[in-house]
């Protein structure tokens, strides 16, 4: 990384002209700030909070990170020089957490948010049986990573926390998938008494399989009932499983009238990036949480701005459009249907279909104006990408 060498350079230079503390310290800052451009550009996904400073003529590094690269390269840049210093970071997770450095959503929808308290902004949903890295925790809450590397924080009442050789058995476990919108977990199979309610998407472990009904176990170990005809063996749903075109209208229509809720990602409330990540989800794929993220996987389609190259699936982006001072800003997000009508369906205060055909009494003008291009993820390889075959 060429910003990188620079800073080193510079810094070798300040090492062999002058001892000063304060200049030695925004020298090491630099190179502290290089290695977070490098290793964790977005807060969202990854953790690297270090700071470095002086402390009585000692150079003292703090705060907290879970990217071990990230922190060997700070590390391997302070030894390499020669450099004194006191190690305070936190390489997360660490003695905070103990050996359960995993966990599995236990509610039907779990609440997962920016800071460590109920009150928080609501970054981003899990589903019943969702698998967790455990990075953190603070008095009653736990900080996550989901499985598309969302990082934020949920209380201890949502999930189960399970050790490594626990969480290995739990993936490997058969299970069974929730395919409707809303339903509940009975006690019996009279399905008179509720345990719980589960949604779209979520996933219990496998015990037993009646005439009418599934037996299953939830993370924290209670047992109950799901109707047959409202689930499937996770592994045959996922081996019949083809993400297509027409699936993802399917799904995105099957969620119409869906209230739009900021941070949702399930059937009890959904922003538009939880829409269509939900979309995805239940055609097997797990994408990135974010619009702003979304944009930036897949395969551009429709340089030019004219709908005319797009297919059935596309995700279409809106927002800021970039100038000579301001770079783009996307901030929503919507699925192309691919009809003559010019249709396509989003979450903008609840999932709807809206055109961008000016004849049709559903044209949207607001979101043709700030229309920024579309990415295709269906059939295309991408990192960013996570076929649910690969997870489990």
């Amino acid at each position: 990384m060429k910003n990188l060498k620079f800073v080193y350079i510079l810094l070798i230079l300040f090492v062999i002209s002058c001892r000063n503390s304060s200049i030695l310290e925004s020298a090491l800052e630099g190179v502290n700030k290089s290695i977070k451009e490098k290793y964790a550009p977005d807060k969202r996904v990854a953790i690297y909070d270090v700071v470095i400073n002086s402390q009585k003529n000692k150079i003292v590094i703090s705060g907290e990170t879970n990217l071990k690269k990230a922190y060997d390269k700070l590390l391997d840049s302070l030894q390499s020089l020669d450099i004194g210093y006191v190690n305070k970071v936190r390489f997360l997770p660490d003695s905070a957490v103990g050996d359960k450095q995993f966990a599995i959503a236990r509610n039907s929808v779990i609440n997962i948010r920016s800071n460590p308290k109920h009150s928080a902004e609501l970054g981003t949903q899990g589903l019943l049986g969702m698998p967790l890295k455990i990075l953190d925790k603070k008095g009653d809450f736990y900080r996550v990573q989901t499985p598309d590397n969302y990082i934020s924080w949920v209380d201890k009442g949502g999930i189960t926390p399970l050790n490594q050789q626990e969480f290995e058995a739990w993936k490997t476990a058969k299970k069974v998938i929730f395919t409707e919108n809303f339903g509940y977990v009975y006690k019996d199979e009279s399905f008179n008494e509720i345990i719980s309610d589960i949604s779209l998407g979520g996933l219990l472990k496998f015990m037993n399989e009646n005439t009418n009904s599934y037996q299953i176990v939830y993370p924290d170990k209670r047992t109950g009932f799901i109707k047959k005809e409202q689930a499937f063996i996770y592994n045959e749903w996922l081996d019949n499983l083809k993400p297509s075109d027409l699936n993802i209208e399917i799904i995105a229509k099957k969620m119409d009238g869906f209230p739009y809720l900021w941070g949702g990602t399930s059937a009890k409330g959904m922003d538009c990036s939880g829409f269509t990540k939900m979309v995805y989800l239940m055609n097997g794929l797990i994408i990135p949480r974010d619009a702003s993220q979304q944009v930036h996987a897949g395969e551009v389609v429709d340089k030019n701005l004219d709908f005319t190259n797009l297919e059935k699936g596309d995700l279409l982006f809106f927002g800021k459009k970039a100038t000579e001072d301001s770079k783009q800003k996307v901030t929503h997000v919507g699925i192309w249907l691919n009809n003559d009508k010019q249709e396509f369906i989003h979450a903008s205060g609840n999932v709807h279909i809206s055109s961008m055909d000016e004849t049709h009494p559903l044209y949207d003008e607001f979101n043709k104006n700030r229309y920024l291009g579309s990415r295709r993820y269906l059939g295309v390889t991408d990192k960013n990408i996570i076929n649910l075959k690969e997870l489990y």
